[in-house]
């Protein structure tokens, strides 16, 4: 059995630096100057050699969280495969990016942040033909986190995900949660019978209502700029109007996780068709933004300028000896 030219560090490594093209062509034409160099197939072959397991992401990640502090969000993003017809995981998602449905593949993600950190722990990608639904992996994660031992200060996550079953399981492992309720939900106020949230005078400091098949909540109308109400949801009966809003711009900290990890990992940008090849991929390009995040973190820069600053190596490099212009005519 031969021995493997490729390991998943030096993918890492390689994602950390590319620009733009994320191939295993690509991948074999940089590396340094070398005896026998790895040959694209070897980065292909790593692809699907690996057995796609997310807990590799948490063997890299539980150094750099406290779990017994911060907040755990829980969102999915789409990664945009526009041209995709022949790659496997590719279905029609909604992307918040383009405000439509498009084609791509579906991640999942478990973030934690104590409002500077973005650490990714956990994650799924969707596969449709797994019959796993973006809840059933939602239910994975967090049961994964609590017997990792966390013990977060928030849960916080879209209301796709704020159906009675994954609110009782944050309840039964004893973490608070904060939700967006749509404005249809059913509530039932000072036992008035059941009504629609739009339906119910909700203040914006919170009001108690009964959630059916649920209990008690507290719920926030808050006002949005074109006249209509976002409704924010705890069980945290005791919540005040300043923590709700600390937690709710927590919940941001994902959508500049996804940003970065699109912008920095190529985590959009894999070519193989195959499910295991994309898993792979996608695993590895969030174990290369954690080195991203801790780097960054050390030194007070954006992930942007540290991926900036590999590039720019290479420009000034260039400048330095110039290869490229036009060509020399011979003058009679």
């Amino acid at each position: 059995m031969s021995v493997p030219k490729v390991f998943p560090r030096d993918y890492i490594e390689f994602l950390i630096a590319t620009p733009k093209a994320c191939s295993g062509t690509e991948a074999a034409r940089v590396q340094p100057e070398q005896p026998d160099p790895p040959a694209h197939d070897a980065f292909t072959r790593l692809l699907t050699r690996l057995e796609p397991d997310p807990d590799t992401l948490w063997a890299d990640a539980q150094a750099q969280v406290r779990r017994d502090d911060g907040v755990l969000v829980v969102d999915d993003s789409t990664l945009d495969k526009p041209y995709a017809r022949s790659i496997e995981l590719v279905t029609r998602h909604w992307s918040g990016k383009h405000r439509a449905v498009v084609q791509g593949i579906n991640l999942v993600s478990l973030l934690w942040t104590d409002g500077d950190r973005h650490i990714p722990c956990d994650y799924r990608v969707y596969d449709k033909a797994d019959a796993r639904t973006k809840n059933d992996h939602f239910g994975d994660m967090i049961r994964t986190a609590y017997a990792r031992g966390f013990a977060p200060r928030c849960v916080v996550f879209d209301g796709w995900y704020s159906s009675l079953e994954n609110l009782k399981l944050i309840r039964n492992c004893g973490w608070t949660w904060l939700t967006r309720l749509k404005s249809n939900r059913l509530v039932n106020l000072d036992r008035r019978g059941t009504r629609a949230l739009a339906d119910t005078a909700i203040a914006a400091t919170g009001t108690e209502v009964w959630l059916p098949g649920f209990g008690l909540v507290k719920v926030f109308g808050i006002a949005t700029p074109n006249g209509g109400t976002v409704y924010w949801a705890t069980n945290d009966l005791g919540m005040g109007d300043l923590t709700r809003l600390q937690f709710a711009d927590f919940s941001w900290a994902i959508e500049h996780y996804h940003r970065g990890i699109k912008q920095c990992t190529g985590v959009e940008r894999c070519q193989c068709r195959t499910a295991r090849a994309q898993r792979n991929h996608i695993g590895l390009a969030l174990r290369a933004f954690l080195r991203f995040e801790a780097h960054c973190f050390a030194t007070g820069i954006s992930w942007i300028e540290a991926k900036t600053a590999i590039i720019r190596d290479a420009v000034r490099a260039y400048l330095a000896r110039p290869c490229i212009g036009f060509p020399s005519h011979r003058t009679a």
